[in-house]
């Protein structure tokens, strides 16, 4: 418990209770009461939805979990997959979700009795839109509730029955790596390299499908958000460290939702920092008159406590890097500055950071041939001085002998 103070916002997000109030008073004001059609506000829905599943945190290891259903069966297609949305505005994201639907049924993460999670996880093992049909214990809440980690999510009730009238159509690699109850870590780090999206899989690590038998349980959807991305990076890495370093001075750049980022890749063996700034007026900035700057890092080693300054922002960033070194096959130092202005003012998920990173990386670079040629054109690019940056950074504050 601290006293409640809008200068932890920035490191809160509003999922730690830094400000000891038991809520977030910033999230609080955006939730939403959005009015859906009259025929919508019922007790049973039918139709097709994308395979979505979502599990809360709150009272883990005791926890809301359900499958999801999309009111929109013209769009359910895209509903749970992220990156079909980027370039989408905050209105068009917010209708999107505002009309996916939540379940709700409260367990422990390791109990597997319930037969509608059967048939949930049954769903959700489908790459392809399936038909299903669920009833509620009541009648749908509309509403929309958001979050610093996941996507919006919208009206939500207690399950009270839910069947599947479909044929998932699950890939064969899919099935098997399931059927034999592989690690976790090992089915996410070969299903993501057959092509599998690392928001499929995790659904899939959500839902409590990975796993062997006795360490298989549910994962908080924000959880296994981060973890995903984690586990998929580590792997790039192993392969990372072996490349050739790369040969000059490289900056990526991409913008997306008011949020802004410039990607800096130096010569050296691989290492990684992140800046998040958070512009006076955007979300999680507080009552600051000033830009807050926040900073994580990792050495060629890698890191084993969690970043519990950036969160998921730091893993999705890093993924994003790591994906975009594998393609050019080399390895560099990367700092990531990302600026969130004041036009920021609704959280969307850590995805739109993981888009932004990869958007970044698959332009095309401003290459140079001197670390000063690079940070003159960084200084054009950012609304932070450089120096601001070089007082928090520990990779800028490195000299090399090839810089003299």
């Amino acid at each position: 418990m601290r006293p409640a103070s809008r200068d932890l916002c920035h490191l809160c997000k509003g999922t730690q209770n830094l400000c000891g109030l038991g809520y977030c008073p910033l999230l609080a004001k955006l939730r939403v009461q959005k009015k859906l059609p009259e025929m919508r506000i019922k007790k049973e829905v039918f139709g097709p939805t994308p395979p979505g599943f979502f599990v809360g945190g709150h009272g883990y290891p005791e926890v809301y979990w359900g499958p999801t259903v999309s009111l929109n069966n013209e769009e359910a297609w895209k509903m749970d997959s992220p990156d079909k949305w980027y370039g989408l505005p905050f209105d068009k994201i917010v209708e999107l979700r505002s009309s996916l639907v939540r379940s709700a049924t409260r367990s422990r993460v390791n109990d597997f009795s319930s037969r509608y999670l059967d048939r949930a996880q049954d769903a959700i093992l489908s790459v392809k839109t399936v038909d299903v049909e669920m009833k509620f214990k009541r009648e749908l809440r509309a509403q929309l509730v958001f979050s610093s980690d996941v996507q919006p999510m919208g009206p939500s009730a207690p399950l009270d029955s839910f069947k599947v009238v479909d044929n998932p159509k699950v890939p064969w690699r899919v099935d098997q790596l399931v059927g034999e109850r592989v690690k976790a870590v090992d089915a996410v780090k070969e299903l993501w390299g057959s092509g599998e999206s690392n928001y499929y899989l995790t659904k899939l690590l959500s839902a409590g499908v990975l796993g062997r038998n006795e360490h298989r349980k549910m994962v908080p959807t924000r959880w296994s958000l981060t973890a995903v991305m984690d586990m998929v990076a580590k792997h790039l890495m192993e392969k990372i460290r072996y490349y050739p370093e790369i040969g000059e001075y490289r900056i990526y750049s991409s913008e997306y939702l008011h949020n802004h980022y410039e990607i800096l890749l130096m010569p050296g063996m691989w290492e990684y920092e992140d800046f998040e700034a958070w512009a006076p007026g955007s979300i999680w900035a507080g009552g600051s008159h000033d830009f807050r700057i926040v900073e994580e890092h990792e050495p060629f080693q890698g890191r084993t406590r969690y970043a519990d300054k950036e969160r998921g922002g730091y893993y999705a960033a890093r993924l994003g890097i790591c994906e975009g070194l594998d393609v050019i096959r080399r390895q560099a130092r990367a700092i990531v500055f990302r600026e969130i202005y004041e036009g920021y003012v609704v959280p969307v998920g850590v995805w739109q950071v993981l888009e932004g990173a990869r958007h970044a990386m698959r332009g095309k670079p401003k290459k140079f041939s001197s670390r000063q040629e690079a940070l003159d054109y960084l200084k054009t690019r950012l609304r932070i001085p450089i120096p601001n940056y070089f007082k928090e950074s520990r990779i800028l504050r490195q000299r090399r002998l090839t810089e003299f």
